[in-house]
């Protein structure tokens, strides 16, 4: 993996980092001196590089206003999740046009109602790898298991009047065991009745990039992150790597 081999470039006297066999060799002092943008050739240590665990590398970013966004951990997540949890789901909201809801009360200590509303297409449920369901009341672990039998998952809470997503920080939608989530800032999440929109499509493919438009979501996407400082006796030059 990478963790592995920067430490074994660090463990070499030497490490060619940028090819451009056509090009001499250029010490880091001159590079330093030098204006942007320019092609060298170097020969350099890697002295550091951060951060140290590779999966702390993975960023979510906006490109929109361009900020960086640490991954949320499971455990917040969760946290979401249970305190949506507190407001039963309004059964008022139910069985629409454009989804079947079923409920249920657990049989554990809490008694939880948890609803699931399954969005339709041609007034028909869809086959189950084909299917958009929005959940009300569920726990991770309840969440996860949906997603292995259902194409897209979205976490949601009704109101008097309305069924809204969550709180941005958690995820707008879940697809297998990737989670999607929206800027805070460049975000005006809309009701998710802007889902009926595609549904009503001849073959509603659920994009995560198409559900984001509907329900008013700037998506994030995961970025890698690193930096390393480069090092040849004569300076010291940060290098960063940022990708998609």
């Amino acid at each position: 993996d990478l963790e592995s081999h920067l430490q074994r470039c660090q463990q070499l006297s030497v490490t060619v980092l940028t090819d451009h066999q056509d090009l001499n060799n250029t010490e880091l002092r001159t590079i330093l001196n030098s204006t942007a943008p320019q092609h060298y050739r170097i020969r350099a240590k890697l002295r550091t590089y951060k951060p140290q665990k590779l999966y702390q590398s993975v960023k979510l970013h906006c490109s929109k206003c361009n900020s960086l966004r640490e991954v949320p951990d499971g455990d917040d997540f969760d946290l979401i999740l249970q305190g949506s949890a507190v407001t039963t789901p309004n059964t008022e909201l139910h069985n629409t046009s454009w989804y079947d809801s079923v409920t249920w009360t657990t049989q554990d200590q809490k008694q939880r109602k948890i609803a699931i509303h399954f969005v339709k297409h041609d007034e028909m449920l869809q086959q189950p790898e084909d299917t958009l369901l929005m959940i009300e009341g569920g726990t991770l672990k309840e969440v996860w298991k949906l997603t292995k039998r259902f194409k897209c998952v979205i976490p949601v809470r009704s109101t008097e009047d309305n069924i809204e997503l969550l709180d941005l920080s958690a995820p707008f939608l879940l697809q297998g065991n990737i989670k999607y989530y929206g800027c805070k800032q460049c975000s005006t999440p809309k009701p998710v009745k802007g889902l009926s929109s595609i549904a009503a499509e001849q073959r509603p493919s659920w994009e995560p990039t198409e559900i984001a438009q509907v329900l008013g979501i700037e998506p994030l996407q995961y970025v890698f992150i690193m930096k390393f400082t480069l090092v040849d006796g004569t300076g010291a030059l940060n290098a960063y790597l940022f990708d998609y």
